[in-house]
């Protein structure tokens, strides 16, 4: 995998909070013990994951579990994903400043953020109306003005601003869809868990109009919902 170690990222108005933030300490331990350890190397996601305020995208409960090495539930049955997981995703797709990226599965908006800090833009789409919106509100007062969210049908994807450099998807659908695939640039990455019970995190590259799928984990995740395409 090509590592890239001269972009510096978007940048974000949480950089300037890092100096007094009392949880910056648990994100750079949380960061050298369970991510930098397990071997994801790429200076800017490491550095995006130690900036983004990670406590601030879970329930005011949970704040104490915000940095463990679990996913932490966010209601509605959905989760925030383990660190090392949003992590690894982020580093496969290779971004670069100017790309633009398409996420299924907003969730509370904690992806889409580490990803704003390495893209030009996000479009990120969540299925749950009570999810979405604080979201939105959350991405918006912290300062992530690239990131762009709609509730929606994720296997529709975001047609009208297709195609994405890269795609991530937050949530395991059976297959991957051919909508995602066909909204993907050619030259493109997406990162996607598949499977139902068991389930394998995918690289898949689109070359040429065609897609080529690479295991890269087994992984857990909440099930994709919404219209199969």
């Amino acid at each position: 995998m090509m590592r890239k170690s001269d972009n510096k990222g978007n940048g974000s108005p949480a950089d300037k909070d890092r100096e007094g933030d009392p949880f910056l300490e648990d994100r750079l331990r949380m960061v050298n013990d369970q991510i930098r350890r397990r071997d994801v190397k790429d200076p800017r996601v490491l550095r995006a994951m130690e900036t983004v305020p990670r406590h601030l995208f879970v329930q005011p409960q949970d704040i104490p579990y915000a940095h463990a090495d679990s996913p932490v539930p966010i209601g509605h049955g959905q989760t925030i994903s383990q660190p090392y997981i949003v992590a690894l995703m982020t580093e496969i797709l290779e971004l670069e400043p100017d790309h633009r990226v398409l996420e299924i599965g907003t969730g509370s908006g904690y992806q889409a953020a580490v990803l704003s800090l390495l893209a030009q833009d996000v479009y990120t789409i969540e299925t749950v109306e009570w999810l979405a919106t604080p979201a939105r509100e959350r991405l918006g007062s912290l300062g992530y003005k690239n990131v762009h969210v709609r509730t929606g049908d994720g296997y529709a994807g975001w047609p009208e601003e297709a195609p994405f450099d890269a795609i991530i998807v937050t949530a395991a659908p059976e297959t991957v869809p051919k909508n995602l695939i066909d909204q993907l640039k050619d030259g493109g990455r997406m990162a996607i868990p598949v499977g139902v019970f068991f389930q394998e995190l995918l690289l898949v590259v689109k070359t040429g109009g065609r897609a080529t799928e690479t295991k890269i984990a087994d992984v857990r995740f909440v099930p994709m919902v919404g219209k199969r395409k």
